[in-house]
């Protein structure tokens, strides 16, 4: 398994988080980028990096995986904390040297848009992680049912997104391995002007695309195979059903979004 990047990816297991209703997981993470941008000073954020690394613990998904797998994303979080240090220019002088010039302002929004940043990496990747596309897909089908009276195709929708979260870790697999032969043949993607480097990515892009489709068709053929007519009249092995926990774990987020906008307010 490739650990480079962890959105796409699913860990085996049962702990509490993967015995959840994917519908309860996926709620859950979409109020809770909402109220991510409601934190507006340090005890509104501790109580949501709380909760993320609480999620986090439960899930029993090893630490060390989830963050190399975020890896990719450092980058993303300390570029962003050194745009607002360099760009904004509010509260007072903290360091002055040469035409460098950082204020308290600058460093606390910084830091506040890395930590939001990311909260909804690592939240939003619990989701794959804990949860089997199968089930992605009957729950997305399942909330958006109400959306069948209009005609609206709800299960190749969730099927497509399913099958886009699973694709993730399998591009990124063959870009790894097509970019170490094209390496191995002198191909330099780091070094030299744009220009040459925007010319060094095309034999990249090239037989990744090739790639792609000919997963895309070996998929078709597999479920043309096994007869797959679209989502009319398909039964399910599993069927969702809301249990204590989950009674649970929503009374749990809702503590959360009290305590968030308590101490937002009064904090």
């Amino acid at each position: 398994m490739n650990n480079s990047l962890i959105i796409g990816q699913y860990v085996p297991g049962n702990s509490i988080v993967h015995r959840l209703d994917p519908r309860t997981k996926i709620t859950i993470i979409f109020f809770f980028v909402f109220i991510v941008f409601f934190a507006n000073n340090l005890p509104s954020y501790a109580i949501l990096v709380a909760f993320a690394f609480a999620s986090m613990f439960a899930s029993k998904v090893p630490i060390r995986f989830i963050l190399k797998g975020l890896t990719p994303v450092w980058f993303l979080i300390i570029f962003t904390f050194l745009l607002h240090l360099f760009v904004t220019k509010e509260g007072t002088l903290v360091f002055d040297l040469w035409i460098f010039k950082f204020y308290s302002g600058g460093v606390i929004r910084g830091i506040a848009i890395a930590i939001r940043f990311f909260l909804l990496i690592l939240v939003t990747s619990l989701l794959t992680l804990t949860t089997t596309p199968i089930e992605i897909t009957d729950a997305i089908e399942d909330m958006l049912g109400p959306l069948k009276r209009i005609k609206f195709p709800v299960h190749e929708l969730a099927l497509m997104m399913s099958i886009s979260l699973r694709f993730i870790p399998t591009l990124m697999q063959e870009t790894d391995k097509i970019s170490r032969a094209q390496a191995s043949r002198g191909v330099d993607f780091r070094t030299g002007p744009i220009k040459d480097r925007i010319k060094a990515v095309i034999p990249l892009l090239v037989p990744l695309f090739v790639s792609a489709f000919k997963r895309a068709e070996e998929l078709a053929m597999a479920m043309e195979a096994r007869g797959y007519q679209g989502g009319e009249g398909r039964s399910k092995l599993r069927e969702l059903k809301i249990e204590k926990m989950d009674i649970f774990v929503y009374i749990i987020f809702i503590v959360v979004i009290i305590l968030l906008f308590v101490t937002r307010t009064y904090g």
